[in-house]
């Protein structure tokens, strides 16, 4: 039997004094994939910065359940050593900071234990090779003049390396051309098949890259909570009657 290993229960989120979530619930077990879609404000990127401790983001009530533990007191720097992993849809450009160096770092801080620069590059240069991102890259700042694909692939290739259990991904697919998301959607799909405790949230407006990685669960978020819920079948009934009929058919059903 498969494990929960995410449990969000009446979780209420405020940024700025404005209620975001309201009372939301989602449960995630071990190798499940979980799309949450939904129009534009609907709360999806607020969700997906709340689980990674971002400290804009106001918790009001309810609790974050991750492997057992209730993690709202914990930064977001320890959250990463317990397994939760956030690709940004808008990846920082960081002048300055060395891509290799930052990678590392990364490792190092996360698994806490110390690796050499050549054994770190071969590991690298490994999952370089996968995602077809120029070894190049690697001397680069981080993000500094990547295009919008490349900036996607260079966090998947963070992902692959730090190797969480839980990955985040807000809206990935965006920027990216088709042979791109192809190599994403491959490189996650491994990670599912090599870690048995791996799961994944993917946020998206698109039902292309579910098309790659298959979930076993589609969501549906509108003003701050899961309104409908399905398989990955689901998502072609979005893709073709879009959000609009899904949001009125709740809320004439909804308890006023």
């Amino acid at each position: 039997m498969k494990k929960l290993l995410l449990s969000i229960n009446n979780l209420s989120v405020n940024v700025e004094h404005k209620k975001i979530l309201s009372k939301f619930k989602l449960d995630i077990k071990e190798q499940e994939v979980h799309a949450i879609m939904g129009p534009n404000g609907s709360g999806k990127s607020t969700l997906a910065y709340t689980i990674m401790g971002h400290p804009k983001y106001q918790v009001t009530s309810g609790k974050i359940i991750f492997k057992n533990k209730n993690i709202l007191n914990l930064s977001a720097d320890k959250r990463a050593k317990l397994g939760l992993f956030l690709s940004f849809q808008t990846p920082l450009e960081i002048p300055g900071l060395n891509y290799f160096s930052f990678l590392r770092n990364s490792y190092i801080s996360t698994y806490n234990k110390k690796i050499s620069v050549l054994e770190f590059n071969l590991l690298v240069k490994k999952q370089t090779k996968l995602l077809h991102i120029d070894d190049s890259f690697l001397s680069r700042a981080l993000n500094v003049g990547f295009s919008g694909g490349e900036k996607k692939r260079a966090e998947i290739l963070q992902l692959n390396l730090l190797n969480p259990s839980l990955a985040i991904l807000d809206e990935t697919d965006s920027g990216l051309d088709v042979d791109s998301l192809k190599l994403v959607c491959k490189s996650i799909n491994n990670l599912k098949k090599e870690n048995p405790n791996f799961s994944v949230i993917v946020i998206t407006h698109h039902k292309k890259i579910l098309d790659f990685l298959k979930p076993d669960f589609v969501h549906v978020m509108n003003e701050g909570e899961i309104i409908k819920s399905g398989d990955k079948s689901f998502a072609n009934n979005i893709e073709k009657n879009g959000f609009t009929k899904i949001i009125d058919e709740y809320k004439k059903l909804k308890p006023k």
